[in-house]
């Protein structure tokens, strides 16, 4: 079981040992079994009863520290048939959609199940996620990686074609996560609440451009297009400099607002912040 309120390991619990340079191993704690790395054998026991944030030991005497996963690192670490959302694309778009406990948030395009874990993450214990996904291998592993983490719960699991619509109506939240969501978007407002929150994600702009115009069509507004760039720094104080990589284009976000009443487009403009005088 994932637990983040903890502060001694316990026997079931979710844990990640990380060794140098920040190579690290998720897995479930269960008493008697031991985890082997290249790094040598852990044993589940010398880690039960511990507090987090202790150094501990392989067979070998290779150092690790004990940690609890955080939702980052829990995300990267999914078992995996489809490519996944990325963190960096996840925060933006919980934050943007307004997720928190209690909604009702619904997902089409389960894939392995990255961002249905995210939802349930943030919805809380009283709130619920409603996901579809069209092929069983895909669901199937999506349900195996949410009930590790003890969040299946909280997640209606459904399989079929969205093109015949959702049985829902009044989600709070919609992410759409399919291969061409404009052919889609009129299920989707069907199923949200009006003034609710809508996005999708698409790789490339001729795809943007078909979905923008799909949501005008459909009463779409207050729309925005977002690339989120992401670029780690080494973090040594005397050559502080950028790493090597970064996480450049992974897609576009797209979101909007489905309406009651006709949008007039022509009279969007984009908003300048004020600068207040001291």
């Amino acid at each position: 079981m994932w637990n983040l309120t903890g502060k001694v390991a316990q026997d079931g619990d979710l844990v990640q040992i990380v060794g140098t340079r920040h190579k690290s191993f998720i897995f479930n704690l269960k008493t008697g079994q031991e985890f082997h790395t290249h790094r040598g054998i852990v044993r589940h026991d010398d880690l039960i009863g511990i507090p987090y944030g202790s150094k501990v030991y392989s067979h070998n005497r290779s150092p690790f520290f004990l940690l609890q996963p955080s939702l980052a690192a829990v995300l990267l670490d999914l078992k995996r048939s489809t490519q996944i959302l990325y963190p960096k694309d996840i925060g933006f778009l919980m934050i943007n959609l307004g997720i928190g406990p209690g909604q009702h948030v619904m997902e089409a395009g389960t894939g392995s199940g990255a961002m249905t874990t995210a939802l349930a993450f943030a919805v809380g214990s009283t709130g619920r996620v409603t996901t579809y996904e069209q092929r069983p291998e895909f669901q199937k592993l999506a349900i195996k990686n949410l009930k590790r983490l003890g969040l299946d719960e909280r997640v209606n699991f459904k399989l079929g074609d969205i093109a015949n619509g959702f049985e829902e109506t009044n989600a709070d939240a919609f992410f759409l996560d399919v291969q061409n969501p404009y052919d889609y978007i009129e299920q989707v407002k069907n199923a949200l609440k009006p003034g609710g929150f809508f996005a999708s994600l698409v790789p490339t702009t001729n795809q943007v451009s078909r979905l923008l115009i799909a949501l005008r069509q459909h009463k779409f507004a207050f729309i925005d297009v977002v690339e989120i760039i992401q670029r780690y720094y080494k973090p040594e104080p005397e050559r502080l400099r950028p790493t090597d990589r970064m996480v450049a284009h992974t897609g576009f976000l797209v979101f909007g607002r489905p309406m009651l009443d006709e949008f007039n487009f022509d009279d969007e403009v984009e908003e300048i912040p004020e600068i207040l005088d001291d």
